[in-house]
């Protein structure tokens, strides 16, 4: 093919890939570490499986995150699924400049890292590599433990609010 025929692919509006990829519904999770200057810890959407052989999850922090680098320099972490009555915690953790523990129940993973009360499931990692991911940070992470609630259902977030809904 020409190349002077071809053209560049129209860029896509952010508010529009918002809308549109809020039809593929997420669980909630809210990553925590106990960080040099005390518990820390940020709501993610963007967390999935990767590998079972290592063990691996990804998930990816906004570039602009506060807590992720105190979390990275905490080295290990816990990724707590939040369970479908825990919206209010999804909303605390993703608040910036709060104590984001205040009130809330939490008992150590075996790393140490917050296991936060009540929730669907919980894995417990370290940081295993690192890479840029446009506006966000990839992050690859070795599981050494988890465990889960099969009694507790997810929080699932689609269209832009909690749980699921089909109406336009």
């Amino acid at each position: 093919m020409d190349n002077r025929t071809r053209s560049e692919p129209p860029q896509v509006e952010p508010t529009h890939m918002r809308e549109v990829l809020g039809h593929f519904a997420s669980g909630v999770v809210v990553v925590t570490a106990l960080a040099p200057g005390g518990p820390a810890g940020f709501t993610c959407q963007s967390f999935s499986s990767l590998s079972l052989d290592p063990p691996l999850v990804s998930f990816a922090p906004a570039r602009s995150s506060a807590s992720w680098p105190k979390i990275r320099a905490a080295g290990r972490f816990c990724v707590n699924v939040l369970a479908e009555d825990h919206a209010g915690l999804s909303t605390a953790f993703a608040r910036s400049g709060t104590d984001k523990y205040a009130g809330v129940e939490w008992r150590p993973a075996p790393s140490g890292a917050p296991v936060l009360d009540g929730v669907a499931a919980w894995i417990d990692c370290t940081l295993e590599h690192e890479y840029a991911g446009g506006d966000h940070t990839i992050v690859a992470a070795r599981v050494h433990a988890l465990g889960a609630d099969p009694s507790r259902a997810p929080l699932l977030f689609h269209r832009g609010a909690y749980g699921i809904s089909l109406q336009d």
